[in-house]
């Protein structure tokens, strides 16, 4: 079976000084190296920096324990024969004073397949923190998703743009009957054999993705035509709004 290479690492918003960095938990590893997800050596290098109130590390940390395995999941069960499909998510909480969530948001994501960043959205809803330290707090999690495979052919912005034309202005479409349109999205696809549209994904850093927009988003992206990248799989990413 295949099996993704995920990396979690653990951090919040901006804000004032950072306070001294707390024990790092289990299942986080640096950025910089890369290990299976069942790796559960700590990292001393885990810093989490605080803006108005904080979630302490341990909080963290039980939220995700019971679904470190389902994050992976979400990969590896949907993955298929598509060697080429990888990148990093990375998903933000909104966490009011009392602990509950308010909202998730694939703020970053090159992984360019929604089916997948949307059961990591589903999975990081179900999790169930504790109490921020001195109000509301926010945090995020990177993750890493590679394969041993054959990569895609990442195509550059003006590239990208000249490929596209006016296809982007397709996803209006799916703004209209007051259906709420996320903020600075970003599409990553990847495109196949004769310019066909094989997958696609998106991330805002600054709304929620609604199931009823992205899955006229989807229908709308997966029907561009786009020039054929001969031979190989080539990645596009393109900013809408």
């Amino acid at each position: 079976m295949t099996r993704a290479v995920v990396v979690l690492v653990v951090a919040s918003a901006c804000g004032s000084k950072p306070a001294p960095p707390p024990a790092p938990p289990s299942h986080v590893e640096p950025i910089a190296k890369r290990v299976p997800i069942e790796d559960t050596e700590p990292d001393d290098n885990v810093q989490v920096q605080y803006a108005h109130g904080h979630m302490e590390q341990d909080a963290i940390n039980s939220g995700l324990q019971q679904h470190t395995e389902e994050l992976s999941d979400c990969y590896t069960q949907q993955v298929d024969k598509r060697k080429w499909l990888g990148g990093h998510v990375v998903l933000h909480w909104d966490v009011k004073a009392d602990g509950d969530i308010t909202s998730v948001k694939v703020s970053e994501s090159d992984l360019g397949a929604w089916p997948i960043e949307k059961c990591l959205l589903d999975s990081a809803r179900s999790m169930t923190f504790g109490k921020p330290v001195g109000g509301a707090a926010d945090f995020t999690i990177p993750l890493e998703f590679t394969l041993k495979g054959g990569s895609a052919d990442a195509w550059d912005d003006d590239r990208t743009i000249k490929a596209i034309g006016k296809q982007l202005a397709k996803l209006d479409a799916c703004g209209k009957g007051g259906e709420p349109v996320p903020n600075e999205v970003t599409v990553t696809f990847y495109v196949g054999a004769r310019g066909v549209v094989q997958s696609v994904g998106f991330s805002s850093p600054k709304s929620e993705i609604t199931d009823k927009w992205s899955d006229c988003a989807v229908k709308a992206a997966m029907a561009w035509k786009l020039p054929d990248p001969r031979g190989q799989v080539a990645k596009l990413a393109v900013r809408y709004r």
